[in-house]
């Protein structure tokens, strides 16, 4: 963890924090390194929810398909290692910051600094392409096509998962505006796979695919699943689409939304196998029973169950309420929860409350500005009801324990990764 604080140091010190619209200073630091996210075959994904679950499996059945992988994602739980695996593995410190250096050595004094994610980005395709990957499952950060991972371009199909409103200040307030950044990383003559989750977008997505060139494929139009069997060991499902069959898909991730997830990653897949033929079905079956996705439904206790899930907007606690309810129909739940500020924290306790109604306690992320206070959650808190009187934290160590002591066993640790990670790390 130390190294990787001397990596944060410098990518901050070599960075701006804000979200600067505009590709003009990655593409300018990517070309100075050599165009490095040009070296590998790429499936790119864009989406609200879902990116992460999607590409680990898309990536853990490329990998075992005898692809040498690379697999983008943020943000990162405890260190940004886990940003890029390499087959499944996190690389060494001393790698990311040779790296980033490189990446830094690319910026010019007269020039706007590129932004934290943008400068992490550059490493990450340098560390990409010094490991040799073959094939590169790379998840945006935010929106899509003014994202710094919207820069590749052998890439072999996009991927667009869920579309929900979240960073309104940078994406619009509008679901049509959000999904109009997201669709617009779409790429002529190259497939396009979209989960097709909010039927009201499948227009607009058919018409984006249209003006671009692109081959469009729309998940729920193109697929059937059926024997859908949901418990907290993982989920099983038959997969069919035209030129891929699966009868009992088995998966380590639990939920139904990870079987809508493991859907489109399944249609992209199929869409893929000119590409990567090595790909067959033993591979596919192996990949998607081994793939891991940290923070989603994670069980990190079974007695007491302590569960960690990193949803932090409106539909992600949605999800995540419908599979507790599902999963765990007979037990009472406690929740620890923290936010951000800019997340409608609101929606997603009124959410808990109406679904779960559990006992609360609110905390926060320690020294993270952007972390809603715990006054503020108890203070909103106060709107809707609860198994017991809501009490604040301002240590999640202390309202884990305290959610143990009262007698729950049954614990919820969510509302922001940030959160989940820093329960991770301590733990």
């Amino acid at each position: 963890m130390k190294d990787f604080d001397t990596l944060e140091n410098l990518l901050y010190s070599h960075s701006t924090n804000e979200i600067i619209p505009g590709l003009e200073r990655i593409l300018r630091l990517l070309e100075r390194l050599g165009n490095p996210q040009n070296s590998f075959r790429s499936i790119h994904i864009v989406g609200t929810n879902g990116k992460g679950s999607t590409g680990a499996f898309i990536s853990s059945i490329l990998k075992e398909s005898g692809y040498r992988t690379g697999f983008y994602s943020s943000p990162h739980l405890e260190s940004p290692g886990e940003r890029l695996l390499i087959d499944g593995a996190a690389l060494p410190p001393e790698d990311w910051i040779n790296a980033a250096n490189e990446a830094v050595k690319c910026i010019r004094p007269d020039e706007d600094l590129p932004s934290y994610f943008e400068l992490l980005t550059a490493a990450a395709f340098v560390l990409a392409k010094n490991s040799g990957i073959q094939a590169g499952v790379v998840e945006a950060g935010l929106g899509g096509k003014l994202d710094a991972t919207n820069t590749m371009s052998n890439t072999v199909c996009s991927v667009i998962a869920s579309v929900s409103i979240d960073h309104t200040e940078y994406l619009g307030s509008t679901l049509e505006s959000i999904a109009g950044e997201k669709f617009a990383v779409v790429k002529k003559n190259i497939p396009a796979c979209f989960s097709g989750l909010d039927p009201s977008l499948i227009p607009m997505f058919y018409d984006v695919c249209s003006e671009k060139g692109s081959i469009p494929f729309v998940v729920p139009e193109m697929t059937r699943i059926e024997n859908v069997n949901v418990s907290p060991d993982g989920n099983t499902f038959d997969f069919y689409t035209k030129n891929l069959e699966l009868k009992g898909i088995k998966t380590g991730l639990t939920g139904s939304y990870q079987v809508k997830n493991a859907a489109l990653a399944l249609s992209a897949v199929s869409r893929i196998l000119g590409a990567f033929p090595e790909i067959s079905e033993a591979s596919i079956r192996e990949g998607m029973l081994k793939a891991e996705w940290p923070g989603r439904l994670e069980i990190v206790s079974r007695e007491p169950l302590i569960i960690l899930d990193g949803g932090h907007n409106f539909d992600g606690v949605k999800n995540l309420c419908s599979s507790i309810k599902e999963l765990w129909p007979d037990r009472k739940f406690a929740v620890v929860y923290a936010a951000m500020k800019d997340k409608d924290y609101s929606g997603c306790l009124e959410l808990m409350s109406e679904n779960l109604r559990p006992n609360l306690y609110v905390t926060c992320v320690p020294e993270m500005k952007r972390s809603a206070s715990p006054d503020e959650l108890l203070k909103c808190s106060e709107k809707y009801s609860w198994g017991n009187e809501p009490l604040s934290f301002s240590d999640p160590s202390e309202a884990v324990r305290k959610a143990i002591d009262d007698g729950n066993n049954s614990v919820l640790i969510c509302g922001s990764l940030y959160l989940i990670g820093w329960v991770k790390r301590c733990m």
